[in-house]
């Protein structure tokens, strides 16, 4: 995917200046959304021309087969091209940015794990990650590219063709799944599912108070590419609000935490990345 970054618009760069000088001698803690992934091309919940969705419940997964079945026909589909994708440059911006010292941090909504691809090294992956496997039941863990040969090897008739759309989470839709084998734990027989957080799941408690701790510590926190309609990011912002933590929002359109920026910039991340990386070098 290109890494052709635009021309920023004269308020944008005002909005630039304003956020480097609150960045610059300081701690940065940034909150990452689907925004950051888009240039690595995989798609947007939310921003314009995204699809409207309604993705899998936790209670759904849990209670039908059916569900399963169709969840993980289509998430196998999905992980084909989604574990194809690499960092772009706003990934590694923010890399570059953390070996500076002028980034403390990375809490993510992502699961795609790019930032840590990119080099990132504190990362904090809210939602979890598509490249573990967790069985329900016993706990036992397992690399999700062994799953996926397991599944290719059980349904060998499922090819790229039924595949309609990826979406952020790694899914895609699949016409059919009633042929589908569904991997079961090679320890106990148990349910497996991907170790990321569902829609109607909590972010496990521990992740989260690493988030905070991790804000507590930082002088700002930036909101790159995130509407912030999830409760996990707007909840961090609200605590940044509360601390007086000065709030840097950079998102194509609104967002849920624009009435509490100091500093809103309605762009791409990664050209608004770019140009705090130069300007914090100079």
């Amino acid at each position: 995917m290109t890494d052709t970054v635009l021309e920023l618009t004269d308020e944008q760069r005002l909005g630039v200046s304003a956020a480097v000088d609150l960045m610059r001698g300081r701690s940065t803690l940034v909150l990452t959304g689907a925004g950051v992934s888009t240039d690595s091309g995989i798609p947007d919940y939310r921003g314009a021309g995204a699809p409207v969705r309604n993705p899998m419940t936790f209670q759904q997964y849990l209670a039908d087969d059916r569900y399963r079945r169709r969840y993980w026909a289509g998430s196998h589909l999905g992980w084909r091209r989604f574990a194809q994708a690499g960092p772009n440059a706003g990934h590694r911006l923010l890399a570059e940015l953390e070996a500076s010292g002028a980034v403390s941090g990375i809490v993510t909504q992502n699961v795609d794990g790019l930032h840590t691809r990119a080099g990132s090294t504190r990362v904090v992956p809210l939602h979890g990650s598509m490249d573990s496997v967790v069985c329900l039941h016993c706990g036992q863990f397992f690399a999700r590219s062994d799953i996926a040969q397991r599944l290719t090897d059980a349904n060998p008739w499922l090819t790229e063709d039924e595949a309609a759309r990826l979406a952020p989470d790694g899914d895609a839709d699949v016409t059919e799944i009633d042929a589908f084998i569904v991997p079961e734990c090679t320890v106990c027989g148990g349910m497996l599912k991907p170790d990321v957080v569902f829609f109607g799941e909590f972010v496990p408690r521990e992740r989260f108070r690493e988030a905070q701790a991790m804000l507590t510590a930082s002088d700002v926190l930036m909101v790159a590419g995130s509407s912030l309609v999830v409760n996990s990011g707007i909840r961090l912002v609200e605590q940044a609000r509360r601390q007086r933590t000065p709030i840097i929002v950079v998102n194509r359109g609104i967002t849920k935490g624009d009435g509490r920026a100091a500093v809103k910039i309605d762009a791409g991340t990664t050209e608004v990345l770019r140009s705090i990386a130069e300007q914090l070098a100079a």
